[in-house]
């Protein structure tokens, strides 16, 4: 388009670039567009993404990442795709120290709030959704799918868990929708994992449990003048899950997390015993739709037979490379081939990728029915207590099509936003019917559809 100016770059397959947009010495994907005077500058952007507006400078962007308003990335920064950046944002200013300039990790699923603003060097669990704010401090943000506040009245961070899941469950449900609808390439090079609950995600789920359970024991030991620093690790995490068996307990504690902001002040987590258990059910959810799809597409109802296929031990480290998820075994074992000139091409590397993608599905499936060991806190799963799982995974859908709804009719019933319409009927011309809504109608029908999976499931283990 009109006024481009592209120097030392590799432009993928189907781009759209154009209204002035610069770039140099680049890397863009597939499926890219580049647009309104953005500045892409010794950078790599990942197949489906868009950048529009700002400045990107000295970034390795993963695929499906949005950035259509000014703000800036003026540090080295890694962002793992399925990321959204809004306007203002400015994450890592390249003139806070005279020390060489730090890094920015954040996994998939990042947004930072409007005019945000971030220290280096930082990292985020996968889907960190950041408040408005200006924060401070380089920060380790170890919990996924949370809510991120720099409370400036109390001087302190505030962390919610499991926010999406809890709060904003139809933007997270549509996630994996949206990006599959989005991801248009003729040419499917790189592989992509899409699903919002996934290996990474679920491990980070796992140890943030872990975490919780840990810094509510904790926090209850403070509360009862007692020295927390007397009792093993081992010894703090099972005070933690009894406690997390009794809310009345656990909401009036302060839990504080730790190791996670590079200050003296306070992080305190919000709503611990409500995102635990959300956390849990995420868990369960994963595992149990994973399990039910291969019991229906293998026709396997025979549970002993099926629990052997899933024994073992589970993989507890998964890298993000490039948006295809990979065992830290499997990423080690690339590297070395590379080094030690096993792999000597570009095409057996790529080939090496697909090899492992290839078998993705049944490592994926391994993952999320040995992830059940852990809530459950047995590997001893008798079959009325995989009937109960199936029960339980009906409820949690319920919850998530209902949730969906709920989050959504709260655009319907704001009244500050209804305001902006003469009356009932222009609103509705403008923004339609909730109930027409596609993606409302879409889960509805994927509820319907899995809860009749069970059925059947449960009717040939009778």
């Amino acid at each position: 388009g009109e006024g481009v100016i592209l120097v030392n770059g590799i432009v993928g397959y189907g781009c759209r670039i154009f209204y002035s947009a610069v770039a140099t010495r680049f890397v863009i994907g597939d499926k890219c567009s580049l647009k309104y005077g953005a500045r892409l500058i010794n950078s790599v952007l990942g197949d489906n993404s868009t950048i529009s507006c700002c400045e990107v400078l000295n970034n390795l962007i993963f695929p499906a990442h949005e950035q259509h308003h000014n703000n800036s990335f003026l540090i080295s920064a890694c962002i793992m795709g399925q990321s959204n950046m809004a306007a203002g944002a400015t994450l890592g200013s390249n003139h806070n120290s005279r020390a060489t300039d730090g890094e920015l990790v954040a996994s998939r699923g990042f947004w930072p709030g409007l005019c945000s603003s971030i220290k280096h060097s930082s990292r985020f669990a996968s889907f960190t959704l950041l408040s408005k704010g200006d924060y401070p401090c380089e920060m380790n943000i170890s919990l996924p799918f949370c809510l991120v506040n720099n409370n400036v009245a109390k001087n302190q961070l505030e962390i919610m868990p499991a926010y999406w899941w809890m709060y904003n469950m139809y933007a997270i449900a549509r996630n994996t929708s949206k990006y599959h609808k989005r991801d248009t390439r003729k040419r499917k090079i790189q592989n992509i994992e899409f699903e919002t609950l996934a290996p990474d995600t679920i491990e980070e789920i796992i140890a943030a449990c872990k975490m919780l359970e840990v810094w509510t024991a904790k926090s209850y030991l403070r509360s009862q003048n007692e020295d927390a620093d007397k009792y093993e690790y081992h010894e703090l995490r099972a005070l933690g899950r009894d406690l997390m068996t009794k809310p009345e307990i656990v909401n009036e504690l302060e839990i504080l997390g730790e190791n996670i902001e590079k200050s003296d002040r306070k992080v305190v987590i919000l709503k611990t015993y409500n995102a635990y258990h959300a956390y849990r059910d995420m868990i369960v959810i994963y595992a149990m739709d994973a399990i039910t799809k291969y019991m229906i597409n293998n026709n396997t109802f025979d549970y002993d037979l099926m629990y052997k296929e899933f024994d073992g031990l589970r993989r507890k480290v998964w890298i993000n490379l490039g948006g295809q998820m990979m065992t830290q075994e499997d990423v080690d074992r690339l590297r070395d081939d590379i080094n030690t000139g096993l792999l000597k091409s570009w095409e057996e590397i790529h080939n090496r990728y697909d090899e492992i993608w290839g078998r993705y599905p049944e490592d994926k499936l391994n993952h999320a029915c040995l992830s059940l060991y852990f809530v459950l806190q047995s590997k001893d799963i008798s079959k009325d207590t995989f009937k109960d799982l199936l029960l339980k995974s009906v409820d949690i859908q319920n919850y998530v099509c209902e949730e969906v709804y709920r989050s959504r009719k709260k655009d319907y019933d704001n009244k500050i936003r209804n305001a902006t319409f003469r009356n009932e009927e222009e609103k509705i011309s403008v923004i339609g019917n909730i109930d027409d809504n596609s993606f409302v109608k879409q889960i509805r029908k994927e509820t319907e559809e899995y809860k009749s999976r069970i059925e059947r499931i449960l009717s040939m283990l009778n």
